[in-house]
Order: structure tokens, then sequence, then C-alpha cells
């Protein structure tokens, strides 16, 4: 069994990298990758494997996308690993038994299970991400309605403008971007850029002559 590490951040592939090893009596081969391409090629060498994924920070596209990737690759298990997933992604992958979820923030006990279970191909929900999907299930309303001020930030990150880029236009601070950029995931349940895009496109609020992604 691999472990395949995908998250762009060095800080948490050196420690995944520092902490798999301690999962497991038996040493596996631990491989990283940064791209939806690498995944790939290196399924295709490895098809039986943990994949470690930070679906936010990864270049693939969408739910649909990672599902498809799955169907191709059956013998793999799929941990996602990220500080935060939309409600919708969720319930969409989790249909799938060959997903399993833990948040950065959840306690390392219940990380190293998660991971753990995979190996064995036996899914697992972190605590936080259940209590997410239970007050969810119980609250039917719709996603809150952007501002105007984040539909505007939104139209700048569909058409790849970065937080830096929209900050100077805008003469806000890059991190007063970022966090309108988080309210905007939040409120319309998306998880990045090409899904935002996706939206400002079904909404109308960009035009697919504008659209650069």
């Amino acid at each position: 069994m691999n472990i395949i590490i995908f998250d762009t951040q060095d800080i948490t592939r050196y420690a995944l990298q520092m902490l798999i090893p301690d999962v497991f009596r038996t040493p596996h081969p631990i491989r990283t990758v940064e791209s939806k391409n690498e995944l790939v090629q290196m399924l295709v060498a490895n098809p039986e494997s943990v994949v470690v994924i930070d679906y936010t920070l990864s270049d693939v596209s969408g739910a649909d996308s990672l599902l498809n990737i799955a169907v191709r690759f059956p013998n793999t298990h799929w941990v996602l690993f990220s500080e935060d997933l939309s409600v919708q992604f969720l319930k969409k992958v989790l249909c799938n038994d060959e997903f399993s979820v833990v948040l950065k923030s959840s306690e390392l006990t219940e990380i190293k299970k998660t991971i753990s279970l995979a190996a064995e191909k036996l899914p697992y929900v972190c605590s936080q991400v259940k209590e997410l999907l239970a007050v969810s299930n119980k609250n039917t309303a719709s996603s809150e309605v952007l501002t105007l001020t984040e539909i505007e930030i939104l139209r700048e990150i569909a058409v790849g403008k970065s937080a830096k880029e929209i900050a100077a236009l805008r003469n806000i601070s890059a991190h007063t971007v970022v966090t309108h950029r988080k309210n905007i995931y939040r409120k319309l349940e998306v998880n990045n850029s090409h899904e935002a895009a996706g939206y400002a496109l079904r909404a109308g609020i960009l035009d697919t002559s504008d659209y650069t992604i």
C-alpha cells in the first residue's frame, strides 16, 4: 500500500511524512504530488494507494472531476484533508465509500485514525464534519445573498486575479480580500476559484468572453 500526499503546502507535506510512519507498524512508501496530472500518473503506477489530498489547494476543478478519478482507480482510498470544505461538496463526495474526511484542525488522534482506516479501505468522517453535516441537514435555508462588494470581488476572482491584484485595484489590504473570498466561498458553498467562476458564469455575474481560467 502506497501513501500519496497531494498538498501544495510544504509544511503540511513535511508534517504528514513525519506522522504517517507513526500510524503503521510496517513501513509504507510515501510519495508526494503537486498537480492533478502528477497524481494520475502516480496512480497509474501505484493503483493500490491511499491519497491524502487537500482538495481546496489542488487543481482538481470540481467534485465530479475528483469522483471521475476515483472511479478510474477503484483500489485507491481517498482522505480529504483540508482546513475547510463546503457542505455541498462533502455531501456529493461522501456518497462514495472510497472517501474519508478529516480536517487539519482535527485532533491528532483522529487524523491518525482516519489514515489508518483508509489503509484498510474503511471510510471515516471526523467529528467536526459530522457535526457540520448534521447542522446543515437541519437548516435547509438557501445560501446567504452576496453583498455588492462580494459580487465585485467574485468577478475579479473568476477572471483569474490574485488577492494582491484585487487589493491593489480596490485600494484595500490583501488580508481583507482573503476574508471576503472566504465569506464568498462559504456563502456559495464552493471550495476554490474554479467552482466560484462556475457559479459566476451560471449566475450571469461573469460573461463567458471574460472567463480566462
